[in-house]
């Protein structure tokens, strides 16, 4: 099993990556294609609306294809195939200065590239045993916080690069990872449980979970994505942040390794509401920090209880749709974190970050989130028999 996660581990890493790369050039290729700067984040706002819908939608058609072919590799492989076409495409279709084009094949790489997020969790649920999926999910997950870690520098090595190198790079190397899929299904299918329980109800409980998961999405995206860069700022230079930013990434990296040992043995409902509460008080502390050297250590520590709640989520996602609705489960998970990528987008979008008054709730919001978050799941905790996250 530790292969089939470290192999997990390593497509996350590219798709993440392929995202990156995505992102850096995208202000140049919708210049070259005649579109103004001013709508890069509204493209960019369009493609989580193509997440959101497509993670959930190819969760359900993922159920589907296992239940009837019970081979999802061929599947998964094909659609990132077409991805990988796509995204390849988009560097050489852009100086050709059509918009239409170009905007109709970002929505291919969109909608096809979903086919990475649910679909291959469905497979760890359906195949690893509930105890193991904890330890897996975790292996998945490093390859997601090292291309999170890596992506300043990323940015800084391909300034000035043609974009046709690092999208055929990105995209050779992500096609060929993922044809690997084909070794993993086979793999985890004979190392499967010769029998599986029926998927829990979608009930009261299970609602409040997911309910829980939006929270903590957008918690995340308000910490990292729109106050971290702010906070430095109070005691560093702008040209400091690409040393500074991977701090939470470290954190999520190196803690997310005793938070999956702590999963194993107290249960996954604990240590997700033990990581919302670490992750609201870290942000609550940092948005006050006296000092550089406290701050980082706060981020760290606010990196590692991230860990500590994706991998605890993932695995409850899985345990609740274990056995037939794992792509469904997961695939909702991953819909609500993109459409908390949205509403992040959404107030950069409309400059909301920049109204004074929003400006001066911005730093206390993840903290109302993730405690808001840690108040649900606690109420869970106290119902093991109702919902159960993980062993």
């Amino acid at each position: 099993m530790t292969r089939v996660g470290i192999y997990f581990g390593i497509v996350q890493f590219l798709f993440v990556s392929c995202w990156t790369v995505y992102v850096i050039y995208l202000p140049q290729l919708l210049a070259q294609a005649g579109i103004e700067k001013k709508w890069v984040i509204w493209v960019l706002m369009a493609d989580q609306i193509v997440f959101t819908l497509m993670d959930f939608s190819l969760g359900v058609a993922a159920d589907t294809v296992v239940g009837r072919l019970r081979r999802l590799g061929p599947w998964v492989l094909g659609a990132t195939a077409v991805s990988c076409v796509a995204f390849l495409l988009l560097p050489v279709l852009a100086p050709n200065g059509s918009p239409v084009l170009l905007l109709v094949v970002v929505a291919v790489w969109a909608v096809t590239s979903s086919a990475l997020r649910a679909p291959p969790m469905l497979l760890l649920g359906k195949y690893v045993p509930q105890a193991g999926v904890p330890w897996v999910s975790t292996l998945s997950l490093v390859g997601l916080g090292i291309a999170g870690a890596v992506a300043p520098y990323l940015t800084l090595s391909l300034r000035g690069v043609d974009p046709r190198l690092p999208f055929a790079l990105a995209s050779i190397a992500l096609v060929a990872a993922v044809a690997g899929i084909l070794w993993a299904e086979k793999h985890l299918a004979a190392a499967a449980p010769v029998a599986a329980p029926p998927p829990r109800p979608i009930d009261a409980h299970v609602v409040a979970f997911f309910a829980a998961v939006a929270l903590l999405g957008l918690g995340f995206q308000m910490h990292f994505a729109l106050n971290s860069a702010l906070l430095y700022l109070r005691f560093a230079k702008p040209a400091e942040l690409d040393q500074l930013m991977p701090v939470f990434w470290i954190g999520f990296n190196l803690l997310i390794f005793p938070a999956c040992r702590a999963n194993e043995r107290f249960g996954g409902m604990p240590v997700m509401t033990a990581g919302a509460v670490i992750g609201a008080l870290a942000a609550s502390l940092a948005a006050s920090a006296p000092s550089l050297e406290i701050l980082v250590g706060l981020q760290f520590l606010a990196g590692g209880a991230w860990a500590a709640v994706l991998m605890s989520a993932m695995s409850a996602a899985i345990a609740i749709g274990h056995t037939g609705r794992e792509g469904a489960t997961t695939g909702g998970l991953f819909s609500l974190l993109a459409l908390a990528t949205l509403a992040r987008m959404a107030i950069v979008a409309t400059q909301l970050n920049k109204d004074p008054g929003f400006a001066a709730l911005l730093p206390w919001l993840p903290v109302l989130a993730w405690a808001g978050a840690a108040a649900v799941l606690a109420w869970l905790a106290a119902r093991p028999r109702e919902v159960v996250i993980s062993p």
